[in-house]
């Protein structure tokens, strides 16, 4: 097809799409705009199928089918059971239900002042302010995720509004994190309280004994010490990651920063017959959070790295930033090690959970803690090349 031609074509195209895009906004509109937009979809169709000719060319060849005649209905009954509060909104005019779902929110027994809700809509989308909602409903106070999407539909300008419910949701992680919190208090007390208790009993017992009970004696107190010396560093690493101080956030020098990392840890990989190098794709990339806790938090991620490369005759350790396509900053710690068992890629970040023998289990908990309260988030990734990779995104 000559240049014509294609020209032709994608004339031929774009309307269509273009109609049909307007008929979507008339269907949107309601009942009142239906013989609008089957017009429309009429005229997307015809686009479709106007013939378009090259030089010297036959007819192209036949265009798509047609869209079947209840497709507006379909629509429509598809927009109506959206799992989801949906609304359109248009400068001058009220707020428009689409769902099931958003009429069910603002009438009786829902919401407890549906005036009030549509005012917040409505600001929120003038402002082009989505986020998360707090709403008073019969059922007390609930919170709800907005989302908004600006639109320009036949020369008309709308914003779509979409409500998901978070509560139920929220609700159930509260319950999963109290029930796995339960389960680490008891294991580690238990673990300490029950030698602790047996032994004080036969403590007791062995003061009767005299001299010949000295040596025995001595043995169940020093385990008695160690025992309640092990709760107390329990303690102390709970307290750790319950009373972190808030971030001081101030720009961070990333090319500043990987250099003092570098200087402090890659004579010891070095020294195992390894390496550590540490990379900046931009020069200059700078962050705003709390430069000390940041370096823990790296540090924290560098050392479990150590840790999963003990038996490895090459140890490696790679750690870089970069810019994402979406323009979040991505720094990624990764190593050559076993890599995280399947399985427990999860349980990694629960307190005290540790996938390696002897480990403390508060080494990720608190590398996130401290990423969440600079506003980043840290995730495990299973690299291709093997080993383990924690990568922190802001």
């Amino acid at each position: 097809m000559d240049s014509d031609a294609r020209l032709r074509a994608g004339l031929g195209h774009g309307a269509a799409l273009l109609l049909s895009v307007a008929a979507g906004a008339a269907l949107a509109q309601g009942s009142a705009r239906w013989a609008s937009a089957a017009v429309l979809m009429l005229l997307a169709a015809v686009a479709l199928a106007w013939p378009r000719r090259g030089r010297g060319q036959a007819l192209a060849e036949p265009p798509p089918p047609a869209p079947p005649p209840d497709a507006l209905p379909r629509l429509q009954a598809q927009l109506e059971h959206l799992p989801a509060a949906a609304w359109v909104w248009q400068p001058g005019r009220p707020l428009q239900a689409l769902s099931h779902r958003a009429r069910r929110l603002m009438a009786p027994g829902a919401v407890q002042s549906a005036a009030a809700l549509e005012t917040l809509l409505v600001e929120r989308a003038r402002g082009g302010q989505a986020g998360l909602l707090q709403l008073d409903t019969e059922r007390g106070s609930e919170r709800w995720s907005l989302a908004l999407q600006s639109l320009q539909l036949a020369g008309e300008a709308q914003v779509l509004l979409v409500l998901l419910p978070l509560e139920s949701a929220l609700e159930s992680e509260r319950l999963l994190a109290w029930q796995q919190l339960v389960q680490v208090l008891t294991h580690e007390i238990m673990n300490s309280l029950t030698p602790i208790s047996s032994l004080s009993q036969g403590a007791l017992g062995l003061l009767d004994e005299g001299e010949a009970g000295r040596e025995p004696l001595r043995l169940a107190l020093d385990t008695i010490a160690q025992r309640a010396a092990g709760l107390q560093r329990f303690v102390q690493d709970y307290r750790r990651l319950s009373q972190l101080p808030p971030p001081q956030l101030a720009p961070v020098d990333l090319g500043a920063l990987f250099a003092r990392l570098e200087a402090a840890v890659a004579p010891a990989w070095a020294a195992r017959g390894g390496s550590a190098r540490f990379a900046l794709a931009h020069p200059g990339l700078r962050l705003q959070a709390d430069a000390a806790q940041l370096e823990q938090a790296l540090l924290n991620l560098i050392r479990n790295a150590e840790i999963a490369t003990q038996q490895r005759a090459s140890p490696s350790l790679w750690v870089d930033a970069h810019l994402s396509r979406g323009g979040r900053l991505r720094i990624t710690v990764r190593d050559n090690g076993p890599g995280v068992p399947p399985g427990l890629e999860q349980q990694i970040f629960l307190p005290f959970f540790s996938a390696t023998a002897g480990g403390s289990g508060i080494g990720l908990t608190l590398t996130r803690q401290l990423l969440h309260g600079m506003g980043g988030r840290l995730r495990h990734a299973r690299p291709l090349e093997g080993g383990a990779a924690f990568v922190l995104s802001f």
